[in-house]
């Protein structure tokens, strides 16, 4: 049971493993997608008619008919990753050995929708991948296996998904080998240590350049790739634009003009060089931060020169 691409790189190392055969798969139902709205298949929708599996995408489970089907496959183990539903009791029982769960977070820390972006957003110095069997109740299960990930400053949203992703594939391999074998660990969470993990939003991309630059670093890679991060910005013109930044670094201390006066938060500073290329040096509350790419709304992504060159006075050079 899952819904998007993390759970599709689960279901497809699932597929290829020789230790069990997968009876069935269920997903949301087919969402209004893009422009057009059209209706669009979820990734673990594709990865199992690739396989041709059996594809079931009930809306819930309040139908019993749907619970029925679910029993009718005599399932030994439940995989559930990034389903998108609250599960209800009839559901987790319907297998013989037991539900389990991919979450990625170690848990207790950052149950919910969203633990990647979370994790990354707090400052979280690691994260990785609780396998759980599955009770009544939001990621609140007995932790099963677990396995860390070093979150490196370089780490944003969409490579953090992907390491993940991978990881929980071999981490659920692991204990479904595990399971018959009485080798996991069924712990108990610690529930004085839950924090929750809330899902994004796309108002939650706006940045306030009145933080300090480390913090705001978190926030951006947190939001990279959905929603974004972004920003109004008055160029030299005059004109109002929106521009969305891509994760970079924290730059320098801001320099003290005159009677000590420092350049207002957001202010867009102009280039500076490095050893990985130029980047776009905009103003926080304390330090520059240091952008690679910038995309201003309804225009294609550009590199910092490129954007500089456009939209900066004497920002050019021959």
């Amino acid at each position: 049971m899952g819904t998007p691409d993390f759970a599709a790189v689960i279901l497809r190392r699932l597929l290829g493993w020789p230790g069990a055969e997968v009876l069935g798969v269920y997903t949301q139902p087919d969402r209004p997608s893009g422009r057009g709205r059209a209706c669009k298949p979820s990734p673990v929708k594709l990865a199992a008619l690739e396989a041709g599996v059996t594809v079931r995408q009930p809306l819930n489970f309040k139908d019993e008919a749907d619970v029925a089907a679910l029993r009718e496959l005599d399932a030994d183990v439940l995989v559930v990753a990034a389903y998108g539903l609250i599960l209800p009791q009839a559901v987790l029982d319907a297998c013989r050995l037991m539900p389990v769960n991919v979450h990625a977070s170690l848990l207790p820390r950052w149950r919910g929708a969203a633990p990647i972006q979370r994790a990354i957003q707090a400052g979280d110095a690691a994260t990785g991948i609780t396998i759980m069997r599955m009770v009544l109740g939001l990621d609140a299960g007995p932790i099963l296996l677990q396995r860390a990930l070093r979150i490196a400053e370089t780490d944003h949203a969409g490579t953090l998904h992907d390491e993940l992703a991978e990881m929980g594939a071999e981490a659920l391999l692991e204990a479904l080998t595990r399971l018959p074998q009485g080798r996991l660990l069924n712990m108990a969470q610690d529930e004085t240590r839950v924090t929750y993990a809330p899902k994004l939003t796309k108002d939650e991309g706006r940045i306030d350049w009145n933080a300090e630059a480390a913090r705001l670093h978190n926030h951006i890679r947190a939001m990279h790739p959905w929603p974004g991060a972004s920003f109004d910005w008055t160029a030299p013109g005059g004109k109002t634009l929106t521009l969305a930044i891509e994760p970079g670094r924290v730059g320098d201390e801001l320099p003290a003009g005159p009677n000590d006066t420092r350049p207002a938060p957001g202010t867009v500073l102009g280039l500076v060089d490095g050893p990985d290329g130029k980047h776009l040096a905009i103003a926080c509350a304390d330090r520059a931060y240091l952008t690679p790419r910038v995309t201003p709304r309804g225009k294609n992504p550009q590199d910092a020169a490129a954007f500089a060159c456009g939209y900066l006075k004497n920002a050019c050079q021959a």
